[in-house]
């Protein structure tokens, strides 16, 4: 595909990538998507099925899938078994035309392309990366079956959805213990190899409506090749595919009811919801987290859940699932939750995990190793990016202490590499050439580096505002159309917190 080809058609052939409106068709999809859930929530099942299918025919989505497998995401540049990828504007413009003469419900599915990558233990992770034309087609598919589920996940769900973070689950966290002095127990739930041993009969039982049904059946027994030999798949969902952590959370779903969690409308706050039980639940993808009144009810999860397990061939990992007093605190998605004992009252305080804290300087300190006798230029370019990155992440807990740690660590990196970048001057000379007041006269400190060519100057960790992070609401959705106010002020308040 190195040249664009004029394919007839009954179709109207695309011949200019950069002349396409995306501003237009992403509304068009946008509307559409909020149309199917709209539709799900009134209960009108024949109406979203219809919906569904306009979407998977759809050119718009079909535009937009390409743009996002080939342009946007993280491994646009990976190939699958196939060997194929697509990197320029007329490759994607003789993908397209060649895509809108077939049909997704027709498509045989390529194995997926098994790789592995290190995790955090030092145990190793299997991907599994289908072709660009199974992602493109798992895209199209997605925007068509996750409005419907948007409108039915439960709200304590936060792990790949749209508009949701790990931010919001530890808010959630916070406000189910903080606002509840009685809860003190907590359950740390983590399923045993979650996406490689999910039943495939019961994700099947769960999308049986669906109009594009076969083809995600497909994709589930296509099977992967490693080391050039095929293997089945008789379970599971493999982690690389864009369609695998809707479905995982499609399956997923329904632990609420597992553990006899129900809601309440709070008079005190109209139109808030509050759960009615004494239990609470927050769960992110596989990792979830249970918090109770006493030890003797978090004990009893083993119990509720088990039925819940079994119907999705899923197992607790003995390892990571254990019951943990607050005072003891305990680690989740990169952050520590605890409470201490003060002598007016306890306090629940959520901080940067040790294990997060170790991992960003280790990231630091590779980039240091790798950069030994660069200019500093170089240095404040690569760095800038990470140390915002992580202080970005943190700034929403009690995190000063933690930046000014690492900001005293990233100093004696430095030290260390200007020394040996002019290994013959003083001291004096190096802090006269590389050291000057911040740009920003705001700040107050004397010392920040700077490059002496470009004044670029080098970012801290204590000059991120701590701020309280506002949590989403109950199950607000961006494929909501009542809630366009709702998250326009959301997305402007991110754009401003993120300058």
């Amino acid at each position: 595909m190195n040249a664009c080809r004029n394919t007839m058609s009954a179709h109207t052939t695309l011949t200019d990538w950069k002349s396409i409106n995306w501003s237009k068709i992403t509304e068009y999809v946008k509307k559409l998507r909020q149309r199917i859930y709209r539709a799900e929530q009134l209960g009108q099942h024949r109406k979203v099925r219809k919906l569904q299918r306009l979407m998977i025919l759809s050119k718009s989505n079909l535009l937009l899938s390409i743009r996002r497998v080939t342009q946007i995401n993280k491994g646009k540049r990976t190939a699958g078994i196939d060997g194929l990828t697509i990197s320029n504007a007329c490759e994607r413009v003789n993908i397209y035309n060649e895509m809108l003469e077939k049909n997704v419900q027709l498509h045989k599915p390529e194995p997926a392309k098994r790789i592995y990558i290190k995790k955090k233990n030092g145990k190793m992770r299997p991907l599994g990366i289908p072709t660009i034309i199974d992602r493109i087609y798992q895209n199209i598919t997605k925007n068509a079956l996750e409005p419907q589920w948007e409108a039915r996940f439960e709200s304590c769900t936060y792990g790949f959805r749209p508009g949701r973070g790990t931010h919001d689950a530890i808010e959630s966290i916070f406000n189910k213990i903080n606002s509840n002095t009685t809860k003190k127990w907590v359950f740390e739930g983590d399923f045993r190899a979650c996406f490689d041993n999910l039943n495939h009969d019961y994700i099947k039982q769960q999308i049986k409506n669906f109009p594009a049904k076969k083809i995600i059946t497909r994709w589930l027994d296509a099977g992967y090749i490693d080391n050039e030999t095929f293997h089945p798949t008789e379970s599971g969902t493999p982690q690389g595919s864009i369609i695998s952590p809707l479905l995982a959370n499609i399956a997923l779903d329904g632990m609420e009811e597992a553990i006899e969690i129900e809601y309440r409308t709070d008079a005190t706050y109209i139109g808030t919801i509050k759960e009615k039980c004494k239990i609470g639940l927050v769960k992110y993808a596989d990792d979830f987290v249970i918090v109770t009144e006493t030890k003797e009810k978090a004990e009893e999860m083993y119990i509720k859940l088990d039925g819940y397990l079994k119907k999705r061939g899923l197992e607790l990992s003995t390892e990571k699932t254990k019951i943990t007093h607050i005072e003891d605190g305990f680690d989740f998605l990169g952050f520590n939750v605890r409470q201490y004992k003060k002598q007016s009252a306890n306090k629940l305080l959520i901080k940067p995990s040790k294990d997060s804290i170790k991992k960003a300087k280790k990231k630091i300190k590779e980039v240091f190793d790798k950069l030994k006798g660069q200019p500093i230029k170089v240095v404040i370019n690569i760095l800038n990016p990470i140390i915002r990155g992580y202080a970005n992440y943190w700034k929403h807990v009690v995190s000063k202490k933690v930046f000014t740690h690492m900001d005293n660590y990233i100093w004696k990196k430095l030290y260390k590499h200007l020394r040996r970048l002019h290994p013959k001057k003083s001291w004096k000379w190096i802090t006269n050439r590389y050291f000057k007041k911040p740009i920003d006269v705001t700040r107050n400190d004397k010392w920040i580096l700077t490059c002496p060519k470009t004044n670029k100057q080098l970012l801290k960790m204590a000059w991120t505002k701590i701020e309280r992070y506002i949590m989403i609401r109950f199950k607000n959705s961006p494929d909501d159309p009542l809630l366009s106010d709702y998250w326009e002020k959301r997305k402007r308040k991110k754009l401003k917190n993120a300058t």
